[in-house]
């Protein structure tokens, strides 16, 4: 598989939009049993929430917990040898970047097995290619996003101190409201809020943002050409439906969500080219991911239409942004090799003159084959000046480098 490399913010891209109308029957989850709730472990890789489940009675399949998705993808084309496709309706799915419409196959009702839930006309669409390499981003098989079936019939706690989603009924509220109320709207499959936002500037602004578990960054703003902070770097900020996305990575003042007002934030900037806004359905300025959901215990609730957040342990942790300026995806059969696919110009990691398909054997001598990829994540951008050793394979050969971290931004 050819593996697009893509950033660690970068998931907001997989908000979609599509060109067909999966089955007219209400498509969903629900508690198997007098149940008043289920709970689900998922592991948190890289800002991914990543749950097991079964198709058709085959797997266990790895799935994306996305939010911002409108209906169930399948990823891996490999899959379309274990559920039934009908190849005859090829459907365009559109989204962000500066690419061609992709094709894929609409699938009938499956039957998805996630312990203790049971699934309803749950049908999904399945990529023809697999252009994203999702698996190689996460150094683990992924095949597939899960986002509006599960959360409409649902009200899903994320905790992401203890890695467990809890789902209850609507109507148990009493079991699982606590937490600050915020209002939204569920439009086109998705969550939607309005919330306030302080630029550097001292201006204000009052933004609707999709709440998306399936962006990895803390916060994303669209249309921003004319407004942007003063000081930025240029980015890319990923791979999307459409190609690459082009933009800039700055600081965002504060962001209110009820009673909390977080501050200081990474936060992404699309440029207006990279951004194509005919597939947009919903008008919306940008949106919230899960760098800034993950300092809270989250409780989506659509039926009634809200979320609740409480903090977490990590509510007073500041944002920090890569400081190696290296990009680099879990590469081999094994995803145990740590290949470099961009360096940003002028970056640490640009000074030192690595270069891409370089690959990253060892960091301060501990072999990168027993690190996880967010282990790696954390190294980088973990203190401005750092000095840190690399092992390098290069042209054949293994080089010892020192990097030294400087924050960008």
């Amino acid at each position: 598989m050819n593996a697009k490399t893509i950033q660690y913010w970068v998931f907001w891209l997989l908000c979609l939009v599509c060109f067909f109308v999966l089955p007219v029957n209400a498509q969903y989850f629900d508690i198997n049993g007098h149940k008043k709730k289920v709970e689900i472990p998922f592991k948190l890789v890289r800002n991914m929430i990543i749950i097991q489940l079964r198709i058709d009675n085959k797997g266990p399949y790895n799935f994306i917990m996305d939010t911002g998705v409108g209906f169930m993808i399948i990823t891996d084309p490999q899959l379309m040898d274990s559920v039934h496709v009908c190849k005859t309706r090829i459907l365009k799915l559109g989204g962000f970047g500066d690419g061609d419409d992709y094709d894929a196959y609409a699938t009938p009702p499956l039957k998805v097995d996630i312990p203790g839930l049971t699934s309803y006309n749950v049908a999904a669409a399945i990529l023809q290619k697999d252009n994203f390499g999702l698996s190689n981003y996460a150094g683990m098989p992924i095949q597939g996003l899960l986002g509006y079936e599960f959360f409409i019939n649902l009200a899903v706690k994320v905790n992401f101190s203890d890695s467990t989603l809890t789902v209850y009924r609507p109507a148990d509220t009493r079991l699982y409201a606590k937490g600050e109320k915020i209002p939204i709207t569920i439009e086109d499959h998705k969550p939607y809020m309005v919330t306030n936002i302080d630029m550097p500037d001292g201006c204000v602004k009052t933004d609707k943002l999709i709440v998306d578990l399936g962006a990895g960054h803390p916060l994303l703003l669209e249309n921003m050409n004319n407004e942007l902070p003063k000081k930025y770097i240029t980015a890319n900020l990923g791979i999307g439906f459409n190609g690459p996305v082009s933009g800039y990575i700055s600081r965002i003042s504060e962001v209110e969500l009820g009673k909390y007002k977080i501050k200081n934030i990474i936060s992404s900037f699309p440029t207006n080219d990279s951004v194509l806004y005919k597939y947009e359905s919903v008008k919306r300025d940008g949106n919230l991911g899960i760098g800034i959901l993950k300092k809270f215990i989250v409780v989506f609730d659509y039926h009634d239409n809200l979320i609740y957040l409480k903090p977490g342990p990590s509510y007073k942790e500041p944002f920090e942004h890569d400081m190696s300026g290296l990009e680099y995806y879990a590469g081999g059969d094994d995803f145990k090799h740590i290949i470099i696919s961009r360096v940003e110009p002028g970056s640490a990691g640009d000074t030192i003159g690595l270069e891409k398909d370089d690959e990253i054997l060892s960091i301060n001598l501990k072999p990168t084959s027993a690190m996880s990829l967010e282990q790696i994540d954390e190294i980088f951008k973990s203190q401005n000046d750092r000095n840190l050793v690399l092992e390098v394979a290069h042209d054949n050969k293994h080089d010892m480098v020192i990097i030294t971290l400087k924050r960008r931004i």
